[in-house]
């Protein structure tokens, strides 16, 4: 049965929830689901911004003819190419041949790559305009948000900006489709950065221009892709938006990160996060072998402090630690004050590989030297770990 809840008086969300999905791109853990939100304009002229994904295609197609009661569907704008928002196209365009594909030229060619070329689509550049009666569409380009063909469109009638994949969130949708009517940064803002800064974080700089443009149009509402809507407070989200890509840290505080085999290295971070908890600091620790990278990556970005401790493995940084600062350096880490913790029976080689690993990063401040344990922690050992999480406290508070 069908499910359109209205976005405003003549425009119905005509989206859905996925919550059997695991993994979202085959890559990050989706425990909430996700969903995949999509728009129909009621105007003069009917519009359906973006499709879904092919695993919810059976409401989506359902609340499309509902929506619509018999009347001919006359334009689909594109603004983002990637399947989850593209792979029911076909299906539509099957259903409603009357419809023209808006897009701009680099959707077009994606459109031929994915195997639906479209035959006379209606092409747009940046700053061009859909006029469908009362309403009138500018568009936006925003290249490499998060890919290089992406497009935002803002009704300069009503300030509603369909921002792509921009301003979305992991997790499902339960019931309401707006942000104020949950709470929001209690219950979604964990997913929210988790998204940003694993399917987005590499661009910063895009998005800081597309926030440059967006600052210049008069919004009301952010409607995404993924996630809740936004009605409400706007300033918040773009506001952490701000923050997020200008890889600044979002909270002062430390994450702990451990790689540890038989529980020593273990015992040496936990060592330095109780000293940091006592010195007021506030501080999140994790087993890099038991959290998902993209937790990882994700809190690594949050907080303004890091200590990375790692037992040596093969000669080298143990696996899952190795892991989890390459994909820190694929998502552009910076910004932020660290300390090293290595372990080895024999050989310490992994602070030295870290640091190698870290220092090449973009203004990334070693505090102290690095803490060696040899096989267990010994007092002298945990009196220099004392040491380094008073460092890192006082760093932290200034």
């Amino acid at each position: 049965m069908y499910n359109t809840p209205a976005v405003a008086e003549d425009l119905l969300y005509v989206g859905a929830s996925d919550r059997r999905l695991s993994l979202f791109e085959n890559v990050y853990p989706v425990p909430r689901g996700v969903s995949y939100n999509s728009y129909l304009l009621l105007d003069d002229k009917t519009v359906l911004f973006d499709t879904v994904d092919h695993a919810v295609s059976e409401q989506f197609l359902e609340n499309i003819e509902h929506a619509l009661a018999g009347r001919a569907l006359d334009y689909i704008v594109v603004h983002h190419m990637e399947p989850d928002h593209s792979s029911t196209l076909s299906e539509v365009l099957l259903r409603h041949p009357e419809a023209k594909v808006v897009c701009n030229q680099k959707i077009s060619q994606m459109l031929c790559n994915y195997g639906c070329p479209v035959k006379e689509p209606v092409l747009v550049k940046e700053g061009d305009t859909l006029e469908t009666g009362r309403h009138a569409f500018k568009f936006v380009f925003a290249p490499m948000v998060h890919w290089p063909e992406v497009m935002m469109s803002c009704d300069v009638s009503t300030g509603a900006l369909f921002s792509a994949d921009a301003f979305g969130t992991f997790g499902a949708l339960g019931g309401s489709i707006w942000a104020d009517e949950v709470d929001f940064f209690h219950d979604f803002l964990d997913d929210a950065r988790r998204y940003y800064i694993n399917i987005v974080g590499k661009y910063g700089a895009q998005v800081q221009a597309v926030l440059k443009k967006a600052a210049g149009l008069e919004l009301k509402l952010i409607l995404p892709l993924h996630g809740p809507l936004w009605r409400k407070d706007l300033s918040l989200f773009v506001e952490k938006y701000l923050t997020w890509s200008s890889y600044m840290p979002e909270e002062k505080g430390v994450a702990v990160f451990y790689g540890s085999i038989y529980g020593h290295t273990a015992n040496a971070a936990e060592i330095v996060a109780s000293r940091l908890a006592e010195q007021g600091v506030k501080v999140k620790v994790y087993d890099v072998s038991m959290t998902d990278t993209s937790v990882l990556v994700s809190e690594a970005f949050r907080f303004s402090h890091a200590v990375f401790a790692s037992a040596t493995y093969n000669n080298g940084i143990f696996v899952k630690m190795e892991e989890f600062l390459a994909d820190l350096k694929a998502h552009a880490f910076q910004n932020r004050g660290y300390g090293i913790i290595e372990n080895g029976s024999w050989a310490p080689q992994a602070g030295a590989l870290m640091e190698g690993e870290l220092s090449a990063l973009k203004n990334m401040r070693k505090l102290g030297d690095k803490v060696t344990i040899l096989s267990s922690v010994k007092e002298e050992t945990r009196e220099k770990l004392l040491a380094l999480a008073d460092l890192i406290a006082e760093d932290v508070k200034a």
